[in-house]
């Protein structure tokens, strides 16, 4: 009996650690390597105050992007000169290439996009959901991604 409760208890472990690591079960439709990464060169642009974006840029470079962190005092500023809805809006903004990457979004996300290249401007993850890349705590469900185009959005992935 004993010996049963232990391989429970650490087979829990070992899933709730997977889930901790890879942030759960992906619904897109393409499965996440990271191989679009490598030499990648990104700019986030966050408040100096910021530190889950210092988080988030962390795990970008642990994957191989190249990532410039630059403060700004005037995100809102950012925020309209890539044209992106005030309810889209995140935290931080990252320019890779022609695209804006706005928030904490996942990296399968980044990766999709980067892999498909759509004709949009960019993706957004409002607000600054837990257990997102860079920020603390637990997913409490599945993150919604939106893709932007002219000022305009709608559902790209949910992860």
């Amino acid at each position: 009996m004993k010996y049963v409760l232990y391989s429970l208890i650490a087979t829990a472990l070992v899933v709730g650690g997977a889930v901790l690591v890879f942030g759960g079960p992906s619904q897109s439709s393409e499965k996440f390597d990271g191989s679009v990464f490598g030499g990648l060169q990104a700019s986030i642009h966050k408040s100096p105050s910021c530190g889950c974006c210092v988080g988030f840029a962390s795990q970008a470079r642990d994957l191989g992007i190249d990532a410039d962190v630059m403060n700004q005092k005037d995100m809102a500023a950012i925020k309209r000169e890539y044209n992106i809805p005030s309810e889209m809006e995140s935290c931080h903004t990252t320019v890779v290439g022609d695209y804006f990457i706005e928030g904490h979004v996942p990296f399968e996300a980044i990766e999709k996009l980067l892999a498909e290249r759509p004709d949009i401007d960019g993706i957004a993850l409002p607000n600054m959901p837990a257990g997102s890349p860079g920020m603390p705590g637990k997913k409490a469900g599945p993150f919604d991604i939106y893709q932007v185009k002219d000022g305009q959005y709608s559902l790209f992935v949910s992860i």
